[in-house]
């Protein structure tokens, strides 16, 4: 094999060993497939290892390894290449963004930290207290 020819299997094979990886560890799949699957594994051995990057990543690269390779000596030097350079792709990459809903803002909120009258109240003189605990009204 050429040495220009290694290269790009190489990359692809990184590239590939760290998408198939995430999706397994991280991500639901088309149709929640892969949650399912996570879900129905949950506390097995599979189950655990689906929750670990670093171990995931060890059994997703041994087919790619045998595409990279040549010989059992770089079938075994391209499998842990792959999963290192996954798992340093995976490092590198950012934390996941949460998206969380707003609250209704047409909804009230008693969360316990803010108070209920405001501060039009206070000056208003309509009751309350300030900031100091006195009274609104004098």
């Amino acid at each position: 094999m050429n040495e220009p020819s290694f290269w790009i299997r190489f990359v692809l094979a990184v590239l590939a060993t760290w998408r198939v990886t995430h999706l397994l560890a991280s991500e639901d799949g088309p149709a929640d497939v892969i949650a399912r699957l996570r879900a129905r594994l949950a506390s097995s051995a599979a189950g655990k290892l689906m929750d670990c990057f670093g171990c995931l990543s060890l059994w997703v690269a041994i087919p790619f390894a045998f595409y990279v390779g040549e010989g059992p000596l770089q079938w075994a030097l391209a499998w842990l290449a792959l999963s290192g350079a996954a798992f340093l792709l995976e490092r590198a990459s950012p934390e996941p963004l949460v998206i969380q809903p707003m609250p209704d803002p047409t909804k009230e909120s008693d969360d316990g930290m803010l108070r209920s009258n405001t501060i039009g109240d206070v000056r208003g003189g309509t009751g309350g207290t300030d900031e100091s605990g006195q009274s609104g009204r004098h």
